[in-house]
């Protein structure tokens, strides 16, 4: 596109588009009298529309499928974070906590709970807090001289 044109000046590709239906112009245009929505009925009437999912008074199909499994309201979710990944944003004798990996985009924010998994070796020293540890990542982390605090959740937001 040269850089002289303008939004103004764009147009459809030949063919793709169609004039739109001139209704309710006699009896010989087709479109005529009732203007192509038949006699009566639902959909003859101003502003008629039908629900999404409406099947005719039929059975709706979300009703239809058969419901499955069962949503636990009191799951918490905790933003996994592997010790291979501690060791490559954090330098050796780093404090590690929430505010410090939503800062290193770890995780979102500083509010999430925070679970460390043991994918990947610790090389630094870091002392981490975090509301749970995997046992190989405790172990790690403890090798490699660092020291892992357990944090207590002031509340666990039930699950919507």
């Amino acid at each position: 596109m040269p850089s002289s044109a303008h939004p103004g000046d764009l147009r459809p590709a030949p063919g793709s588009t169609r004039r739109g239906r001139y209704l309710g112009r006699g009896r010989s245009s087709g479109h005529g009298k009732t203007s192509g929505r038949g006699f009566k009925g639902q959909m003859s009437r101003t502003g008629a529309r039908r629900r999404p999912g409406f099947m005719g008074g039929d059975m709706r199909l979300v009703l239809r499928m058969p419901k499955r499994g069962f949503l636990n309201p009191f799951q918490v979710d905790a933003r996994p974070v592997n010790v291979a990944e501690l060791s490559k944003k954090f330098a050796d004798g780093a404090t590690v906590d929430a505010a410090a990996l939503a800062a290193a985009g770890l995780i979102r924010n500083a509010e999430s709970r925070v679970k460390v998994l043991g994918t990947g070796e610790c090389t630094r020293r870091l002392t981490v807090s975090a509301h749970a540890f995997s046992g190989s990542a405790r172990r790690k982390i403890e090798a490699a001289g660092g020291t892992c605090t357990l944090l207590q959740a002031s509340r666990i937001p039930p699950r919507a």
